[in-house]
């Protein structure tokens, strides 16, 4: 059974027909977090306040077009698979993005929602699963973690970290200890692609016996880093 969806806050809801700004929509399969090989469509939100050292998503940060939100269901509702992802840049910087998760929600779709940990995740829908990242030292953005994030994290969530240096891996095991972050949610550990090896990191948690899922990005491994992919 679906979890209540939580109620979208009324100052975000202005207009009968509220917009989005949107990058792409487009049917691949999920290569990160608990669905991974799940055919899946992702929409991509337009626009980032951040700028992490290892972004691959540059293009995501300016142009776009305007989506009414009802459009965007039903163009995710044509391509025929269970699995929606929305994503970005950073897709909660549209407050309007709540709307957009609630009527995935509604609609019978998994959903999930890609976000930086930068932002408030309080008011997303319940029924959404989070996959938020914790930035480390090395991506340059960890000072914009918002660690009021971590309480709100429940089994149903994932958090992730992009491990691009040994000191970003040993930041990352601290974190885990500070704030029992494996008791709240899974863990990922994903390598920066050119900075740490994928062998490198998968030896390191075995070493270490943490209590983490080790990923790879499977639509890389497929595609490289192809848009729309």
């Amino acid at each position: 059974m679906n979890s209540p969806a939580a109620a979208v806050p009324s100052e975000i809801v202005q207009s009968p027909l509220p917009r989005l700004k949107i990058t792409e929509i487009f049917l691949s399969l999920q290569g990160e977090a608990d669905t991974v090989g799940w055919p899946t469509v992702f929409v991509r939100l337009t626009g980032c306040p951040l700028r992490c050292s290892y972004c691959d998503t540059e293009y995501a940060f300016h142009g776009g077009t305007w989506w009414d939100i009802d459009d965007i269901v039903t163009e995710v509702l044509k391509q025929g698979v269970r699995h929606v992802c929305v994503t970005g840049g950073e897709p909660l910087a549209q407050k309007r993005c709540l709307i957009l998760l609630q009527k995935l929600c509604d609609a019978g779709l998994d959903v999930s929602l890609e976000t930086s940990g930068a932002l408030d995740i309080a008011a997303v829908d319940a029924r959404v699963s989070r996959v938020v990242d914790l930035k480390t030292p090395d991506s340059a953005e960890m000072a914009r973690n918002r660690l009021e994030n971590i309480p709100l994290l429940t089994a149903r969530d994932q958090l992730k970290f992009v491990i691009c240096s040994r000191s970003d891996y040993e930041w990352a095991k601290t974190m885990l200890v500070e704030h029992g972050l494996p008791a709240r949610c899974m863990v990922l550990f994903s390598p920066s692609k050119s900075q740490v090896s994928a062998r490198e990191l998968a030896d390191w948690i075995i070493a270490d016996r943490l209590p983490v899922r080790f990923q790879m990005q499977l639509h890389k491994l497929l595609w490289d880093d192809e848009p729309g992919r």
